[in-house]
């Protein structure tokens, strides 16, 4: 599965987390989230954002951070 829709980083989910989204708006509504892909050479997750139509490497976090995934599923 590579098709990535959300990506949560934190022990607690629901109270204390920080969450991604596809299509979010970021650094004060100037930018999108493009997409999360997981880079499988660094067993890390990237979230890339775009502002026109330029993409950018915004974040990564490696395996010490807890994190959910979330897939988009299409039926």
């Amino acid at each position: 599965m590579d098709d990535i829709r959300k990506i949560s980083i934190g022990s607690d989910y629901k109270s204390s987390a920080m969450h991604y989204i596809v299509d979010q708006d970021v650094l004060g509504k100037n930018y999108k989230i493009h997409c999360i892909k997981k880079d499988d050479i660094k067993n890390s997750y990237k979230v890339f954002i775009i502002k026109e139509s330029e993409v950018y490497l915004w974040k990564e976090f490696g395996p010490e951070m807890p994190i959910s995934i979330e897939y988009n599923i299409n039926f």
